[in-house]
């Protein structure tokens, strides 16, 4: 990356087109300050969502009755929908304009989350988190181009581009704190209750100070709906292959069709991008190496952290008995490591540039997850968990940001959305696929341990601990392949 460059994430506007200059250089102080708040708090709370319904799951599961499968698609209903309709989301923004993408995704998040937390049935309480995804994916986009094109001085946008990094953190290392406290309190319906007054307020604060923002005429005949069903389809169905080899062989019909379905569907949105005049993702774009391999690197990121998360919630509370508000409370060191890290990240990135950021981040996540892969049915939090946990959530804050600029580096204005918006698709596809994976191979050695007549706590925390031993790989992996990023001098010209 050239000196200018490295000192600040890339100028381009991420994603979404250009701000205008006039309308840029006459806003207020205050007007200046209350849309980075705006941006942060929608960002907050949709990455929040991700992880929220962690600690709640077991109240969700026996209230509505739930299988195991079913307690897994409460987490991936919503990363699917938020991973597969994220890129459509970022055109969206582009083609339509930033507000009025803002307030639809606002809008459709706020009213999933209350439609969630009345819901009397499994499948609608999944059905209420695949539109929050939905909404999530059409908001999200939308809050970082309203970072970039509102920030357009290097040093103020490396300020806002932090706290917006840091949010986004704080919010998926918070979900659980928050989760825990709430389902302890005020019961598992408020972690989706939550978000309804704070949509509400954020709807009424953006039409008061979010700008208009350019809108491109036809916009929404440029959107490729063909290629979004068909990726989101492609994926979901991925996952309940992978999901059902639980309970059923891998030969079975309700195993390999859905599979065969995945694998149709995926070449399908291929062949579509390859011919479509607008498409969602421009395939001659993955030549990139930066972009190739950064999103390779967020895809093990996400498969080994979204599965802790979702492990370790578990533990807490079948093995260590700890009550939800306990379980919450024992990821606060994790939160907090995730915060430390990213801003640490954002200080340091201008000398060192991303790919020392990312090895290092990533190899100390898989000590940690090597760590925790040790846990003990008769350990404890302060002498299994905390210190692994800790180490394995530092090294992940470390690595966020320095991903997006490693993707986002040397990309033209009119492709730096959608590099942006690949990475953000990697990291939530990565954890649905590696939530998926990670949490039948946990089931599948806990029904051999059983079988061998292991005692049921035993059994549970051999499956947790083999499955955060493959996370450890994912992030290994992850690791080596931080390692073909160009380095500071030459990101530019990749």
């Amino acid at each position: 990356m050239r000196t200018a460059a490295a000192q600040s994430p890339p100028t381009n506007p991420i994603p979404g087109p250009a701000a205008d200059a006039s309308s840029v250089s006459s806003r207020s102080p205050r007007s200046t300050a209350a849309i980075l708040v705006i941006a942060c708090a929608a960002q907050f709370m949709v990455v929040l969502d991700v992880s929220i319904v962690n600690v709640a799951l077991p109240a969700m599961r026996a209230e509505l009755h739930l299988s195991a499968a079913g307690q897994q698609w409460i987490v991936n209903a919503y990363a699917l929908a938020f991973a597969g309709l994220l890129l459509l989301g970022g055109r969206a923004a582009d083609l339509v304009g930033t507000k009025r993408a803002f307030l639809t995704g606002l809008a459709a998040f706020t009213a999933a989350s209350l439609a969630g937390g009345l819901a009397q049935g499994g499948a609608l309480l999944i059905a209420a988190r695949a539109v929050q995804g939905l909404g999530g994916a059409i908001l999200a986009p939308a809050t970082l181009t309203l970072i970039m094109t509102t920030f357009t001085e290097p040093a103020a946008r490396t300020r806002a581009m932090g706290a917006w990094s840091a949010v986004m953190a704080a919010g998926g290392a918070a979900g659980a704190v928050v989760g825990g406290v709430l389902t302890e309190y005020a019961g598992w319906r408020w972690v989706l209750f939550v978000n309804v007054p704070i949509g509400v307020a954020l709807l009424a604060a953006a039409l008061v100070y979010v700008p208009r923002g350019t809108v491109r005429e036809g916009g929404l005949r440029r959107l490729d709906l063909p290629g979004a069903v068909t990726v989101t389809g492609g994926l979901t169905a991925l996952v309940y292959g992978i999901i059902s080899s639980e309970t059923h062989g891998w030969g079975e019909v309700t195993v390999w069709a859905p599979l065969a379905a995945a694998g149709v569907l995926l070449a399908a949105f291929l062949a579509i991008e390859a011919k479509v005049a607008h498409p969602l993702v421009p395939l001659g774009i993955l030549r990139r190496r930066t972009l190739a391999v950064a999103n390779l690197v967020v895809l093990g990121m996400g498969a080994a952290t979204f599965s802790m998360w979702f492990l370790l919630s578990l533990y807490f509370q079948q093995i260590l008995g700890h009550s939800a508000v306990k379980a919450g409370l024992c990821f606060l060191p994790g939160s907090i490591a995730i915060i430390v890290g990213a801003q640490l990240a954002t200080r340091v990135i201008a000398r060192t540039g991303p790919r020392p950021l990312l090895v290092i981040g990533m190899a100390l996540s898989t000590v940690g997850f090597v760590w925790l892969s040790r846990l003990s049915a008769d350990g404890s939090f302060a002498s299994d968990v905390v210190v692994p946990f800790t180490l394995a959530t530092f090294g992940a804050g470390l690595a966020m940001m320095p991903a997006t600029v490693a993707a986002t580096s040397g990309t033209d204005r009119a492709q730096a959305g959608l590099a942006s918006g690949l990475v953000n698709t990697s990291r939530q596809v990565g954890g649905a696929i590696g939530l998926a994976l990670l949490a039948t191979v946990a089931s599948h050695t806990t029904a051999g341990r059983l079988a061998a007549h292991d005692d049921v706590r035993v059994a549970l925390t051999d499956g947790y601990g083999r499955a955060l031993l493959i996370a450890a790989a994912f992030t290994a992996c992850a690791a080596l392949g931080a390692l073909a990023l160009p380095g500071r001098n030459r990101t530019d010209r990749a």
